[in-house]
């Protein structure tokens, strides 16, 4: 049995749960997670089956049989749910650090240029869903409520310019620790 699959999902007060029959063979029921910060909606799978409390403060999904695909979609759909909620009540964020000479980033309507050592300034378009903060030219701030979508997008900047081994300049994560290569050492 999944041990994170059992645990209770614990609902705040200010989010709303909506669980409804789809009609579909493969996902017959879908979950809406309504909070402050957005919306988000996912598919759940026909083996497993979710127990909302008589309070609506937990919610509980449930294996309806035993067989080992269902135990690991238990606790994997047990968390995606549960960061749902997390997300539509508080937001997830991560920090990005433009670690380089004349590296920086700047906002421009619906994208992100970011001027990170190439001839050219690398444009990104931010999706409706994310929302972006940048702090003295060189700390990015992604913020949104689908973790998922938050991750993808923070690669998809990372990828421009990943952290080289010798003098660590590229984008970082925010506690990302590059270790460092020894160059090369001269001729005696």
């Amino acid at each position: 049995m999944s041990r994170i699959g059992n645990l209770p999902i614990k609902v705040p007060e200010n989010v709303e749960i909506t669980i409804e029959k789809t009609g579909e063979s493969k996902n017959p029921v879908s979950i809406t997670v309504k909070g402050k910060f957005g919306t988000l909606k996912k598919a759940i799978p026909q083996c497993l089956e979710l127990v909302q409390a008589e309070s609506n403060d937990t919610l509980l999904v449930v294996q309806k049989q035993q067989t080992p695909t269902t135990k690991a979609k238990h606790g994997l759909n047990r968390t995606l749910i549960n960061n749902m909620i997390i997300g539509v009540s508080e937001q997830f964020h991560k920090k990005l650090i433009l670690n380089g000479i004349g590296y920086k980033a700047n906002l421009q309507k619906k994208s992100i240029v970011l001027n990170l050592g190439y001839s050219h300034p690398v444009d990104i378009e931010i999706p409706d869903i994310i929302s972006i903060k940048i702090e003295k030219n060189t700390t990015v701030i992604i913020s949104s409520c689908d973790k998922e979508k938050l991750g993808l997008f923070a690669a998809k900047i990372r990828s421009w310019r990943v952290p080289e081994p010798y003098k660590g300049k590229g984008v970082l994560y925010e506690n990302e620790i590059v270790k460092l290569k020894a160059g090369k050492s001269g001729k005696k």
